[in-house]
């Protein structure tokens, strides 16, 4: 079965003051979760019309976050 993916911008006319070096979507395609240079992992919220708002920042990386995966149940 081939699963059609839509392209979604991150961010609007300016582009967030951290570099994306990794970026995740669950499984439910509600929720997409973005790694950033600086050491950030940021959680955004994904509307069924690909509208996306930040929900989350978590801090505490030290270094770059250059992979993401999610946890098996």
């Amino acid at each position: 079965m081939k699963v059609s993916v839509q392209p979604v911008a991150v961010w609007g006319k300016i582009a967030p003051s951290h570099s994306i070096t990794a970026i995740m979507i669950t499984d439910d395609q509600q929720t997409i979760v973005t790694g950033s240079q600086e050491g950030q992992i940021c959680l955004w919220d994904l509307s069924s019309e690909l509208k996306i708002s930040s929900k989350e920042i978590l801090f505490g990386h030290t270094a770059s976050v250059t992979c993401l995966a999610k946890a098996r149940e």
